[in-house]
């Protein structure tokens, strides 16, 4: 062990001698520059290691839309110049940062957008844009919005598997990738719905920004892909040019002095002295300290992120997470509970669902912060369907985004028959039992009409429970019988809004401003739990410090999400996989996803997840 450490040791001063930390001129005149690549977390760099290491850990929401709004109030910053060509972002998302372009310049920030491409999700941002730049021999691929909602029953009739599933609410078609090889009338109706207010919403938004009419939207919608000239033309951007020349046309219209920064707003590392062998200990107090705890008046944040299953949650070294674990998320709210200088808490649910014991969980502690006397916002971002709705439901206040997906209030259960994967694998068994239901979940086989209908007991329980969870928390506010909104379906954030499910549409920032207002505080610092772990105490653990529920979370993430769901480690489901990372990287994710929900079936039985884990848009 002592071996490892030294390598490790070894390694971070590597880190640390390689890092160049970033720098700013006080005082001068500013361009920002800022580059969203990949796909956004929602939740921070989960260690705080990338600025003490020189290193940039991948962009995420909290520190985005923290650092726009403190540009707004940045005397010297004259713009921000955004390049979107491999963003990759929800329509939530979108629409929050839109809210944040009209924002900067509502206080006189010009907001550029430079870019090579542009698609109907980057193409909706940038409209927000004062400006729109693209290259000449760019192009805008703006054809519209497709979807594929994937089906995997020839998939497990490959490997010899069986899924035996049932579900609360004729509309809940979670469970159907499962045993279907296409959807059901029902969720053919549902997914057109959802697909209608989102495309509704996407041609308003950007006929609103460009000033054109939402018919002429739909007309260039149809003609599918524009050149550079023809963008222009249908007003789409504003201007075309090389880089090169936008570089000098930025330095003419904010003056040769202005300073390009291209990482504003970001950390600084340590000043640590290179040339002074000792100086480089400075590193190691940075890490072994971790951040400063604070006393300042405080509104807690708690990310609800991925798909929702019982015990710890397992973000990666650098922001993201693979689960939203309800031991994890329950001990959050519980000690930001126990924290006298928190006033209020928001919860940021993006979430498909998952574990109904899970869900509840997470909902309870809400709960308990609640009878508190202290608000609790709820702010929904991309996905906040079945579970993700479940632990919404007793906030004082709803936030979703006209795009948001959510609802999906019904249950989901049943096991898999994995009889014909052991046949072909060559494995026999004989069973012995005791007591006529011993043998329920035997998945050597369908469930008897019995069991079947013990199983349908249970799940039509805890479906009672989720519709009185709702009726708790919504109160008078619903605009019809529960029944008729509950069932599985699924809705837009604005229609969730017309039906009462969700109290107001804005973003983020909103729910945090509401929250401030709720707990009478206007000045406060937003502090996100759990709270990073300093460095000592992540190796504490691994190696051998302490027990307890969170024991060894960071290092088991990298474990995780380095093999997968166990699933995904069949040798056919591993091929698959692997081919479609490949071929499809989006359809790969939600396999993945897929992978993930077969994992909690097998696990918990009986679960509360929304259609969309296995749907893709684009």
């Amino acid at each position: 062990m002592l071996k490892t450490m030294r390598q490790f040791v070894a390694l971070l001063t590597m880190a640390g001698l390689l890092a160049v930390p970033a720098s700013k001129v006080a005082g001068s005149d500013t361009v920002a520059v800022m580059k969203i690549k990949g796909m956004l977390s929602e939740q921070p760099d989960a260690m705080g290691l990338g600025p003490i290491l020189g290193t940039e850990a991948p962009p995420n929401m909290f520190d985005l839309l923290k650092t726009l709004r403190a540009a707004r109030k940045d005397p010297n910053l004259k713009a921000i110049i955004f390049d979107v060509d491999e963003a990759a972002m929800g329509f939530a998302q979108i629409q929050e940062l839109r809210a944040q372009f009209e924002a900067l310049r509502a206080v006189d920030k010009d907001v550029w957008v430079f870019t090579e491409s542009l698609h109907q999700g980057s193409l909706m941002l940038s409209s927000a844009a004062s400006r729109v730049v693209l290259v000449p021999s760019g192009e805008v691929d703006f054809r519209g919005m497709y979807a594929e909602s994937l089906y995997f029953k020839k998939l497990l009739d490959n490997v010899g598997l069986e899924a035996d599933i049932l579900h609360c609410g004729d509309y809940k078609s979670a469970g159907e990738p499962f045993y279907l090889t296409g959807p059901s009338d029902e969720a053919k109706e549902q997914m057109n719905g959802l697909f209608d207010s989102l495309f509704d919403e996407m041609v308003e938004v950007i006929a609103k920004s460009r000033r054109l009419t939402p018919d002429h939207v739909r007309e260039l919608v149809d003609n599918g892909v524009f050149d550079a000239e023809e963008a222009e033309k249908a007003k789409l951007v504003d201007k075309l040019m090389y880089r090169e020349d936008f570089v000098k046309h930025i330095k003419k219209r904010y003056g040769r002095d202005t300073e390009i920064d291209f990482d504003y707003g970001k950390k600084v590392g340590p000043d640590i002295d290179f040339a002074n062998p000792f100086d480089v200990l400075k590193i190691f107090g940075e890490i072994m300290k971790g951040p400063k705890k604070s006393d300042e008046t405080a509104i807690a944040v708690v990310y609800v992120e991925g798909p929702i299953t019982t015990g710890a949650s397992e973000p990666s070294m650098f922001g993201g997470s693979s689960n939203a674990g309800s031991a994890t998320i329950r001990k959050a709210i519980a000690t930001a509970a126990e924290d006298d200088t928190v006033k209020a808490l928001v919860l940021r649910v993006d979430s498909p669902g998952g574990s109904a014991l899970a869900s509840d969980v997470i909902a309870e502690a809400t709960k308990r912060f609640k009878d508190s006397g202290r608000p609790v916002i709820v702010s929904m971002g991309n996905v906040a369907a079945s579970g993700g709705y479940y632990v919404s439901t007793l906030a004082d206040a709803i936030f979703a985004e006209p795009s948001t997906i959510t609802g999906s209030i019904g249950v989901v259960g049943g096991k898999f028959v994995t009889k014909g994967f052991w046949d072909w694998a060559g494995v026999s068994s004989h069973e012995y039992k005791r007591g006529k239901l011993a043998d329920m979940m035997n998945s050597n086989r369908k469930f008897s009409e019995k069991e079947r209908k013990v199983v349908m007991d249970y799940m039509n329980r805890v479906y009672d429970d989720f519709k009185d969870r709702v009726l708790a928390g919504r109160k008078d506010k619903l605009t019809g019988e529960i029944e008729s909104l509950a069932g599985g379906r699924v809705y837009s954030g604005k229609r969730a809004l017309e039906i009462g499910l969700v109290d107001q549409l804005g973003g983020f920032t909103d729910a945090i401003k509401y929250a401030a207002a709720e707990a009478e505080i206007s000045d406060y610092e937003l502090r996100v739990y759990p709270q990073p772990k300093t460095f000592l105490e992540v190796l504490a653990e691994a190696f051998g410090g302490k027990g307890g529920e969170d024991e060894f979370v960071q290092l088991r993430a990298a474990v995780r999400q380095a093999i997968g769901p166990k699933f995904a480690r069949t040798p056919s489901l591993a091929a698959a996989l692997d081919a479609m990372r490949v071929v499809d990287p989006a359809k790969a994710e939600v396999l993945q996803n897929f992978l993930v929900h077969m994992e909690l079936l097998a696990d918990e039985r009986v679960l509360l997840v929304g259609p969309s884990i296995t749907t893709l848009i684009r």
